[in-house]
């Protein structure tokens, strides 16, 4: 737009367009547009001088409808190309934390139904309709699926426990020496207690009598010997609620000292398995140890040298091998299945769970050597997407000239999703008395036969009549006695 000398405001002419952005301008925290002659100054429809206007779009303008010109940046006849559309389109998922809903969220929503009343679609459309594919109310919105991500919080901790000398002056002590001692009990000093709050040089201290104000001048002496040299009272902690995250509170985490300390993948993989995704919760600065050794057993199993033992009978290499394989492929199952529900926590405890099957499996040394090399290179795949560069380094090292990335997903079998034996629970008198491994598939008279024969539950149940069975096979068999 150009604003003329009379007050009065006119469109640039079409064959003005496009308006070119000078490349030559500086940043200093406001649009470098404002600042550029080259660019505002100009003349209007009849010659005159005239200023071109330096707001020249908002930000949503762009972010409401980027995605589609990703599909083909280079695409000239149009803002997308129709065939790639065609393939792509609409976007499966969206995710963002809830504040999207009234703001990006809302403006993609708008900018999509106002492309699609303007006809933009319609060669897309036409695409679809040539390849069969059903576009019925395709882009009646901009994303199939909304997931709202939980937030992290600041993790709950304790306040220094203090020891302040001082004189009291009105309502508040007059702190003489301020020294954190964890240990010290409640006489050791004329204030001990927890550090509730600090502002500036004001304390709020929990004592076992109530809340103490303390002011600690400069004059006082600061005493703690977690940090070394001279102290001052901005060195002390004070407690930390469960909430938001922010610097103001104290109680924000650095991604890079993690990373520094236990690698990118470490911390990948513990943000996915603490933490629900939709719903979030405390930090917990000790649980990504957990994550931690996980990444390093997998690593050990992905560079174990196997070998099957060699007093291993064939059947029990063949029973120790279906075994593991059955585990593989039922992992791989869930894990499908989790991360496309987003359930990426319950998809790494499947894979923790596997990493115990196969440290299993490498003490005895019974599966075949075969079923072990396919284990591994599941575990290895199914956790690729969580954490990319162990995985990859692993798969390089296992002899594969492809990355990982670029494999196919593990396929599962169904026959092998259902396990050959069950835990059947037996009660006596509806307390627990024993478990017996049964076939799935075992009858009601013969699961009542093996639950009485148990030798834990004979013990319970001789000299006693027995009243009733409940057989709930392959699940339980609960006998009563009297």
């Amino acid at each position: 737009m150009v604003h003329r000398s009379d007050g009065t405001v006119e469109p640039v002419a079409d064959k003005d367009l496009p308006v070119i952005l000078p490349e030559d301008v500086e940043f200093e925290g406001r649009s470098p547009l404002i600042t550029t002659p080259a660019f505002y100054e100009t003349i209007d429809s009849e010659g005159e001088p005239a200023r071109r206007e330096t707001d020249t779009m908002d930000t949503f303008m762009c972010s409401s409808w980027y995605w589609f010109r990703y599909l083909s940046p280079n695409y000239p006849a149009a803002p997308f190309d129709p065939e790639e559309a065609a393939y792509w389109l609409p976007v499966d998922v969206y995710t963002g934390g809830a504040e999207h809903a009234v703001m990006h969220l809302l403006y993609a929503r708008f900018f999509v139904k106002a492309m699609r009343d303007m006809g933009v679609f319609d060669d897309t459309l036409a695409v679809m309709e040539q390849h069969d594919r059903d576009s019925a109310g395709l882009f009646d919105e901009p994303f199939l699926v909304l997931r709202n991500q939980g937030q992290i919080l600041g993790e709950e901790r304790r306040g220094d426990r203090l020891v302040v000398e001082g004189r009291q002056e009105g309502g508040r002590l007059m702190a003489t020496s301020v020294r954190v001692d964890e240990d010290a009990d409640a006489s050791a000093g004329m204030i001990v207690g927890e550090l509730k709050r600090r502002t500036e040089n004001i304390l709020q201290v929990q004592t076992d009598a109530g809340v103490v104000t303390v002011e600690v001048p400069d004059t006082a002496v600061v005493e703690t010997a977690r940090v070394a040299g001279v102290n001052d009272v901005s060195q002390l902690r004070h407690h930390l609620e469960v909430e938001r995250m922010s610097k103001s509170k104290g109680n924000t985490v650095n991604p890079d000292e993690l990373v520094a300390g236990y690698g990118a993948d470490t911390v990948r993989t513990y943000l996915m398995f603490a933490f629900d995704w939709e719903k979030g919760g405390p930090w917990d600065s000790q649980g990504i140890l957990g994550s931690f050794r996980f990444i390093q057993d997998v690593w050990k199993l992905g560079t174990a040298r196997y070998e099957v033992d060699a007093a291993a009978t064939l059947e029990a290499a063949a029973a120790s091998s279906l075994a593991l394989r059955r585990s593989v492929h039922q992992t791989i199952h869930k894990v499908h299945h989790d991360m496309e529900a987003f359930k990426w926590n319950t998809a790494i405890a499947a894979l923790m769970k596997l990493r115990n099957t196969l440290n299993e499996a490498l003490s005895a040394r019974k599966v075949e050597e075969a079923v072990w090399v396919e284990a591994v290179g599941a575990l290895i795949t199914l956790l690729a997407p969580i954490a990319p560069h162990v995985t990859e380094e692993l798969w390089r090292g296992r002899g594969h000239s492809e990355s990982v990335h670029v494999q196919s997903w593990p396929q599962w079998d169904p026959d092998l999703l259902v396990d050959e034996t069950v835990t059947m629970v037996v009660q006596v008198n509806g307390k627990v008395r024993d478990r017996v491994e049964v076939s799935t598939d075992i009858s009601e008279g013969d699961a009542i036969e093996l639950a009485l024969a148990a030798e834990r539950v004979r013990s319970w149940t001789e000299g006693k009549t027995v009243r009733k069975v409940i057989a709930r096979p392959p699940k339980l068999v609960n006998i009563v006695v009297a």
